[in-house]
């Protein structure tokens, strides 16, 4: 039996019963919440492992509306957490690990123990950006060290930059951070790459892109911040270093979407599918937003919006009863 079904041991005498129900928080999560909560529904957050999600590893976030000067990514996260709040959802720490979504109300299970019943689901649960697995790696993230071009390409401005890959979004983020460093080393393992060939193309004509064959990273250097990457050479086993001002990884995403796999229609990676236009996902009464569903742009003003939709598509369906 897959793990996502409740267990029978589970109580649901005294279960609480919700009208909506947030799986994961971050910028869909609490723009669902909030939205939720301004039409009465009273929704509970249940934030998950990553209270605040991706955005609680990012320093600086300058490109959000409304952040004139910026704002830092937990921060930020805490203003979407309080103004939701402010108009009565309920957030939560805790974990959802069991689900039965058979029938109306939904069966959801917390940390393995408390059962609770709701009338609708909106899973934001997100996605995580696969890294190498490098111990400074991880210590330097938000240091020099991103799995976004987009978020964070700017603040490496007249910088030499390297980056990881070898498919189509390293392509695409290669390109765009031309926009500002002097010089991006693309660094693959391979003696060649994975995108489709107008990307490789565009890459390999761009003056300020330069490809390293058939190398890994083996460390990323520096203490406080990023000064540079160890490089290896598959073939030869010979290691030198090559400075850089910060390093980006662009190796994929992995959706945390593992818990609803025996009950939601999903791509081939793992991405909720949802309606056109909407919210909604195979089963009625279940919503999907942010980079759970999102593969695409994965932003966090993107994810806001389809938190809002999400509510929306919720508020709609409850009214209606479908």
């Amino acid at each position: 039996m897959s793990p996502t079904f409740v267990p029978p041991e589970i109580s649901y005498e005294s279960a609480e019963n919700h009208r909506v129900v947030i799986i994961g928080s971050g910028p869909a999560g609490y723009t669902a919440a909030l939205y939720a909560a301004r039409a009465n529904l009273s929704p509970i957050v249940y934030e998950g492992l990553e209270p605040g999600g991706q955005l609680t590893t990012t320093t600086d976030v300058e490109n959000y509306p409304g952040y004139v000067g910026g704002v830092l990514g937990p921060d930020m996260m805490e203003d979407f957490k309080a103004q939701a709040v402010r108009f009565g959802a309920q957030v939560r720490y805790g974990s959802v690990t069991h689900l039965d979504l058979s029938e109306r109300p939904f069966r959801v299970v917390i940390d393995n123990e408390t059962g609770l019943v709701s009338d609708t689901l909106i899973v934001a649960t997100g996605a995580s950006a696969r890294y190498l697995g490098l111990e400074n790696e991880k210590r330097l993230l938000g240091r020099g060290v991103s799995a976004c071009a987009t978020c964070d390409g700017a603040f490496f401005r007249n910088m030499e930059l390297a980056i990881v890959g070898g498919g189509d979004t390293a392509m695409e983020e290669s390109l765009f951070l031309t926009r500002f460093a002097s010089k991006v080393w693309l660094i693959h393992r391979r003696d060649q790459l994975r995108a489709s060939q107008i990307m490789q193309q565009r890459v390999k004509d761009h003056p300020k892109i330069e490809i390293i064959w058939n190398t890994i990273v083996t460390d990323v250097l520096g203490v406080d911040e990023v000064t540079g990457v160890r490089l290896r050479d598959v073939n030869s086993q010979s290691e030198r270093d090559l400075p850089v001002g910060g390093f980006f990884v662009a190796i994929g995403h992995t959706p945390n979407t593992a818990l609803f796999r025996s009950w939601l229609d999903m791509d081939g990676q793992g991405y909720i599918k949802t309606l056109p236009g909407s919210t909604r996902t195979n089963i009625p009464g279940v919503f999907a937003c942010g980079d759970a569903q999102d593969h695409v742009y994965r932003q966090a003003v993107t994810a806001a919006g389809t938190g809002c939709m999400a509510a929306i598509d919720a508020e709609r369906f409850l009214a209606s009863g479908s």
